[in-house]
């Protein structure tokens, strides 16, 4: 699935989906620009560029660099977010709203930026990384569930506003998916929870990756708005 060179940006990038997708897309031969709070991999073709995505103008002032310096932005994944977990009758304000700004809040602030280039150069393919906890609802993770159902919506919104400009919005909502997140469960917990998908096992972040690699490719040109969820089938019927 090679292409011209386009500028990507992934946030969230230095470790599990967001690092798996920063070194798909560069073995596209796609220029790729890492967002996060501290450098990953050291991969050709990916430049990692340290910022805190909480801070409005911090995020303005990289996006734009990386457009002044490429002359593009042609693919963003909004991959960043953070999880606090807890039952909700024990939750602090602190708690949820953290989770609300790192995982929405940012996010809208990187798409709105990005979508300014995207919309003058009448091109581009964002994909939301969400969660299939976002549909399902998991106990311990309102704070959680609420940000990545508020990304689907989101999406969706914004890919009705730019969809005649040539710009596609879409989602993807991984499961259980064999990451540094999902180790803190523990082995036994880990091994109940992946009984309970219909292919028995937890996904990786490599099989996230090839699907959002699909949704910025130009055979994705008719899919705006959509829900990919890659959850081993978890979400069934949701």
């Amino acid at each position: 699935m090679s292409s011209d060179q386009r500028t990507v940006i992934v946030t969230g990038a230095s470790r599990g989906i967001g690092a798996a997708c920063t070194a798909l897309f560069a073995s596209n031969g796609d220029r790729v620009f890492g967002l996060s709070r501290s450098a990953g991999p050291d991969l050709e073709g990916v430049e990692y560029r340290l910022v805190d995505l909480n801070d409005a103008n911090a995020v303005a002032a990289v996006l734009d660099a990386i457009d002044e310096e490429t002359g593009s932005i042609d693919v963003i994944v909004a991959n960043a977010g953070i999880t606090r977990d807890q039952l909700s009758v024990r939750m602090s304000d602190e708690d949820f709203s953290d989770v609300l700004e790192t995982n929405l809040t940012a996010t809208f602030r990187v798409l709105r930026r990005g979508l300014k280039r995207m919309i003058r150069q009448r091109s581009g393919r964002i994909i939301v990384v969400s969660s299939i906890g976002a549909l399902m609802g998991l106990p311990g993770q309102a704070n959680y569930a609420a940000s990545k159902a508020g990304l689907i919506g989101m999406a969706r919104a914004m890919a009705r506003e730019v969809a005649s400009r040539g710009i596609t919005i879409n989602v993807v909502a991984p499961g259980l998916i064999d990451t540094e997140m999902t180790s803190a469960l523990g082995q036994d917990r880990l091994e109940a929870m992946a009984a309970q998908v219909p292919v028995g096992r937890l996904g990786t972040p490599e099989e996230i990756a090839a699907c959002v690699l699909f949704l910025a490719s130009d055979a994705a040109s008719y899919v705006t708005g959509a829900i990919l969820a890659i959850d081993g089938g978890l979400g069934m019927g949701l």
